[in-house]
């Protein structure tokens, strides 16, 4: 069932088993799984279904460093289906030394393993409709295929792990009418959570409270609470809600908000390969059922151990679009009509440098050099991607000249330094605003310096090509970009000890017996891989927990009962 906060009376009472602040892809895949379980549900979102302007700037915040970081209310969309309605719809698990404690990977390890989450990802999979669970080339394809470059071979990466692509979907628009038609789960549109409301010994969420941008108050009671916003909405809610706890929910050891993490990505270098054309697939295959997917070249756990340093994988990409010296059409296009291009992705492909008139007309002869060529992508990107129900994933050019740059895509290190804090500001609805201040550490530049070295150098030894690139950039192109879009990370770090986690193993907020967080602020290491697929799984993952308490609950209740109505009768 579908609800607004502005067709109910202010001051209006709501009360639920299970109330869900959020309904973004962890939000929504919880909802879906208690349809039709008898627990009355209701989950809580703070926008409509479509973008609202003065809705979407109660994200607006603060930046320490805005060359590293975009403004707060980039890359998130505060609507009906949340930030999964701008995503790119990449889909990855974590590797399983993602959840290992690391001596060299400061404040790393999860408090269990990947097979904890590995009955919730096949299911994670088909929620985002990235295909199968399938994430190598021998286990997605029985035909043979081609390699990434034929000839390369190497004892430090692999070139047969894969990224799946979503449509991408938007799980607001895939699945609001199984939520219209559920009989108990209410979606309560408009509906901005203002503060949790702790009992006087602040063990337990109380109410909720929650105002539309008109100002009306309604108040929630549920006995079970579950936090399922962004990596940088969850400290903010925690933080800015002391009523009981002057330093906020959950703070009692100044956790929350620290360990922010985001991703180390960047582009590089000239790889230049000495084989024919054809012996290059930097391209997406298509699966069976449709999805597309693509390999990378992956740093093999072994020797993250040895040489002590992150995760990291990398791709083959085109050249950089904005230096017009690559002489083609294609790229000078994409150039041109940066404008036209969500910000998200204009950020990413053309930086944020200004551009020089004489830069401008020597992309404008680029163009008028290959008018076939850009007609043709024209026409590829309006029928594969704009119009098409499954989009064609991102640019892809192949090389005339096998020169290609290498984009790369690297795990972050856990540092307390890097934080989410409130500001003296507040928002319209007075809540206060947040401030971000993003930080990489050494072993960040670590590595990348040092993967990249190891690919240059397998790429040489293999006879595919060389890679040149000036290793003194590195640290510049890491942080061209700063903090990698929306992968929010980390903020309300999952552990066993709550001096140094904010939630235990079951993502439940120590101390506070009915609070949950389904969110990647919950995960202690960020990966090199994109979070939204393990937000989907670790949100299956306490829904099957929550159902699992609440039925347990319930069955007491009922047996209580039982015993009181036969003590009676005797």
């Amino acid at each position: 069932m579908m609800l607004d906060t502005s067709d109910l009376l202010d001051g209006h009472l709501l009360s639920a088993d299970l109330c869900i602040i959020g309904a973004g892809a962890a939000g929504i895949a919880m909802a879906l799984e208690f349809i039709d379980s008898g627990i009355d549900v209701l989950v809580l979102e703070s926008g409509g279904r479509v973008e609202e302007p003065d809705t979407q700037m109660l994200y607006a915040g603060s930046v320490t460093d805005e060359k590293l970081h975009a403004p707060p209310d980039r890359y998130r969309q505060r609507r009906f289906g949340g930030t999964t309605t701008i995503w790119g719809g990449r889909c990855m698990p974590l590797d399983a030394i993602d959840f290992e404690e690391r001596s060299y990977v400061a404040h790393s390890g999860w408090p269990f393993g990947l097979e904890e989450l590995q009955p919730y990802y096949p299911q994670a999979n088909r929620l985002c409709e990235a295909g199968r669970f399938a994430y190598t080339i021998e286990e997605a394809f029985d035909r043979p295929t081609r390699p990434m470059i034929e000839g390369f071979s190497s004892s430090k990466f692999t070139t047969n792990t894969l990224e799946r692509f979503s449509c991408p979907t938007d799980f607001g628009a895939r699945y609001i009418h199984m939520l219209e038609a559920a009989r108990n789960v209410r979606v309560l549109l408009h509906a901005n959570v203002t503060a949790l409301h702790l009992n006087s010994a602040g063990t337990a969420v109380n109410t909720v409270s929650v105002r539309d941008m008109r100002g009306k108050r309604c108040t929630v009671e549920a006995r079970w609470i579950v936090l399922a916003t962004g990596g940088l909405e969850v400290p903010r809610l925690l933080l800015a809600s002391r009523d009981v706890h002057p330093n906020g929910i959950g703070n009692q050891h100044d956790v929350v908000g620290r360990y922010y993490m985001c991703h180390i990505a960047g582009t590089i270098g000239a790889i230049k390969i000495n084989k024919p054309l054809a012996s290059v697939w930097h391209g997406y295959d298509i699966a069976d059922e449709g999805t597309y997917v693509r390999r990378r070249f992956a740093l093999r756990p072994q020797t993250q151990r040895e040489l002590r340093i992150g995760n990291f994988v990398a791709r083959l990409h085109h050249p950089r679009i904005t230096n017009p010296e690559h002489r083609n059409a294609i790229l000078s296009l994409l150039f041109l009509a940066k404008y036209f291009i969500p910000y998200e992705y204009r950020t990413r492909l053309h930086g944020t440098q200004p551009t020089t008139f004489k830069e401008f007309l020597h992309h404008v002869r680029n163009v008028a050099l290959g008018p076939f060529d850009a007609v043709a992508f024209a026409w590829h990107m309006l029928r594969d991607r704009k119009l098409a129900a499954r989009k064609f994933p991102s640019i892809i050019i192949k090389s005339k000249a096998n020169l290609y740059s290498l984009d790369f895509h690297a795990e972050q290190e856990p540092n307390p330094e890097s934080r989410i804090t409130l500001a003296n500001r507040l928002d319209p609805l007075g809540v206060p605003r947040i401030q971000v201040d993003w930080r990489y550490t050494r072993a960040d530049v670590e590595t990348v310096t040092r993967a990249i070295a190891l690919l240059a150098e397998d790429i040489k030894h293999s006879g595919a090509g060389t890679f040149d690139y000036d290793p003194a950039s590195i640290e510049t192109e890491l942080t061209r970009y700063g903090a990698y879009g929306g992968h929010h990370i980390g903020t309300a770090r999952m552990g066993t000890d709550p001096r140094t986690s904010v939630v235990d193993p079951n993502c439940k907020v120590h101390g506070v017996d009915n609070l949950y967080i389904a969110s990647a602020a919950t995960f202690p290491t960020s990966s090199q891989a994109n979070p939204t697929l393990t937000v989907v799984a670790l949100s299956l993952r306490l829904a099957a927990h929550l159902k699992r308490l609440i039925n347990a609950r319930a069955d007491s209740t009922d047996s209580a009962s039982r015993d009181v109505t036969e003590a009676l009768s005797a």
